[in-house]
């Protein structure tokens, strides 16, 4: 495992990699947040392709990721987490939808859960996930975080957040 730390609109971003691979995309104050010395070594070498792709994204020029990513989690986690890349740029969808999608129609709760515990913000986009009317509801790297991140992606081009 190496990390490395990138600025952002939302804030520092704390990138992970496991086997060459990102595994994790962490927001200051996260929760869920693994402690910062299971990261490893700070190394940058690894993230020019994650760094260049945020770069572009931020700046508008890019609504999805091509990134090898290494997901760790439980199956359903994953399953949910492989779903949350489905939600096209710029829309949302409730807890109950994403849990209809994975054919799983009573399963909201634990897809909140899942969610929640997503390793790689931003790049699989749960702040893309909102409550069955609506509402933000919960996201590990607060709500003022996911407003922004959806506001971006609407087209509002919200300035920095002050953190």
């Amino acid at each position: 495992m190496t990390h490395t730390v990138v600025d952002s609109p939302v804030g520092p971003l704390t990138l992970v990699a496991h086997r060459g691979a990102l595994s994790g995309l962490y927001m200051t104050d996260q929760r869920h947040r693994p402690a910062q010395e299971t990261f490893g070594p700070e190394d940058a070498a690894p993230f020019g392709e994650v760094e260049a792709q945020l770069a572009q994204y931020f700046a508008g020029e890019r609504t999805s990721f091509d990134l090898e990513v290494d997901l760790i989690g439980t199956p359903f986690q994953r399953m949910v987490w492989q779903a949350l890349c489905d939600i096209p740029y710029g829309e949302t969808v409730s807890y109950g939808e994403l849990a209809a999608r994975l054919g799983r129609p009573t399963a909201a709760r634990a897809v909140g859960l899942a969610n929640g515990k997503n390793p790689i913000s931003i790049v699989v986009p749960c702040h893309r996930v909102v409550g069955s009317t609506g509402d933000l509801t919960g996201y590990g790297g607060g709500l003022a975080r996911k407003r922004h991140l959806l506001d971006f992606e609407r087209g509002a081009h919200p300035a920095l957040l002050p953190l």
